[in-house]
């Protein structure tokens, strides 16, 4: 919620223009104003808060290619849930931080966590973007197993050899494939990553490991709902999308980004903008 201190300058300097060109104000009277055939003036509603909330090791840079390509009076803010070691926990610290109604886009993990909001507090969401995410549990037998191998294997890079060597590795399977070669890409989402710690990445795939089943969320999500992946995604594939989607009350088509992958607001921030932009109109 922005506080009168924190509005918008442009907003501040529409109020105070009749000031600084030297004009005098009309101070009205409540009886004046009863009696006018003339309706009041009406100000336009400041635009609900946007909510962004990244993914596994990311933070604010996952979302700053997008935000000069949105509207400059749309209030955003990035949730940090590095401390947190279960997607409730999570959901539960943005809920205590947030304004009492707000949009949200969860990107990855993050999208996980907004089903999770929508679980604790559906009466204050206004509208849900799920990117690059999925909804279910670990999966029991081999494929859960063989998940949870690929995460500790991850994680024992992390704290042997450091972040930065696990990110270089993990980030492989993470972009479009015509991207592994750019260097300012790839080495941003690597530099991301390292901003977090050993501990914090272990915190958060102990979360994703035991992540709760979200298809009653979804079934229950009757606000305007972005479903949202890249083409290249091979963690979290159109199909998967697919399936969110069709577990959505309203019909919702799925969106996907051309030319992108899992990270598909650093790779292809015109086209995610575009269509976060369909979605708060």
């Amino acid at each position: 919620m922005l506080l009168p201190g924190h509005w918008p300058k442009s907003y501040l300097e529409q109020q105070a223009q009749p000031f600084l060109d030297g004009h005098s104000v009309p101070i009205f009277s409540l009886e004046k104003v009863m009696h006018t055939n003339h309706p009041p003036a009406t100000v336009n509603p400041m635009p609900t808060p946007l909510l962004l909330i990244p993914g596994l090791m990311c933070d604010h840079s996952v979302w700053s290619p997008l935000l000069a390509l949105l509207p400059k009076d749309l209030p955003t803010h990035t949730a940090d849930h590095s401390d947190s070691n279960s997607l409730t926990d999570m959901a539960q610290r943005l809920l205590n931080k947030a304004p009492p109604l707000f949009d949200m886009a969860g990107h990855s993990m993050g999208g996980r966590v907004a089903l999770e909001v929508f679980r604790l507090a559906p009466e204050r969401v206004r509208r849900i973007a799920l990117m690059n995410t999925g909804y279910l549990p670990l999966a029991a037998g081999e494929a859960g197993e063989k998940e949870r191998a690929g995460r500790m294997q991850l994680l024992t890079i992390a704290h042997t050899l450091g972040v930065r060597t696990m990110a270089a590795q993990w980030v492989q399977h993470m972009v479009a494939p015509a991207r592994l070669h750019d260097d300012v890409l790839i080495n941003a989402i690597i530099d991301m990553f390292e901003r977090k710690s050993a501990a914090v990445f272990e915190r958060q795939q102990h979360a994703l490991l035991n992540r709760p089943d979200a298809s009653d969320v979804l079934k229950r999500i009757h606000v305007p709902c972005l479903v949202m992946t890249g083409e290249h995604d091979g963690w979290a594939n159109v199909a998967q999308h697919q399936a969110m989607a069709d577990e959505l009350p309203l019909k919702t088509e799925v969106t996907v980004i051309a030319n992108a992958g899992h990270m598909l607001s650093m790779e292809e921030p015109v086209a995610v903008a575009q269509a976060l932009l369909n979605w708060l109109n």
